[in-house]
């Protein structure tokens, strides 16, 4: 799905563009996965699991721009590209069709700026107008700010995945299962 330039303000009092991803972004979203996936374990892999090419890359953010209800939305400071935040169907099935998944990430210098919730307000209004009914989404139970968000957001929790990932020094998080109804 496509989506026109939108401008916010941060609280920093910075001018944030919001708008789709388009295949020219293909290199700096490949550094953006190995960046993020180093800065914080509530992402689902690590920076050296990040194998994939710049022509999957682009095969990608193609089905992306091509699908009807999906959409990458992507923030640029200055120019730069600072987060993603993505709405996906549940697949393809008409018993799915009221649902679905949203996930949000951020390099860390741009997080607390009221980013994400720009972002992840835009992309429940475009789910909304596309005909979702509810979104979804999986957040690391250990992501206390993340999870402070969704709630305000409307979200909630209704289950929790135990020891869903499994860290490098043996260490364990848990997930929960949100939603939103739109």
């Amino acid at each position: 799905m496509k989506f026109g330039s939108l401008f916010v303000t941060d609280r920093c009092g910075q001018k944030i563009e919001l708008r789709s991803a388009a295949l020219s972004d293909s290199d700096a979203l490949i550094a953006f996965l190995k960046t993020t996936s180093g800065e914080t374990p509530y992402l689902i892999r690590e920076p050296d699991e990040v194998q994939v090419t710049p022509e999957q890359e682009r095969a990608f953010l193609q089905n992306k721009i091509d699908a009807e209800r999906d959409l990458l939305l992507l923030a640029f400071a200055d120019g730069k590209h600072i987060g993603n935040c993505s709405l996906m169907s549940m697949g393809d099935y008409r018993r799915y069709a009221h649902r679905c998944t949203v996930a949000i990430a951020l390099y860390q210098a741009y997080c607390g700026r009221g980013i994400g919730r720009l972002m992840l307000e835009t992309v429940l209004q475009a789910a909304k107008e596309i005909g979702y009914e509810q979104a979804e989404l999986e957040v690391m139970a250990g992501n206390t700010g993340a999870v402070a968000l969704y709630e305000k957001l409307g979200f909630r929790r209704y289950g929790t995945f135990p020891r869903n990932a499994k860290y490098a020094d043996g260490s364990y998080d848990s997930a929960y299962w949100m939603m939103k109804e739109l």
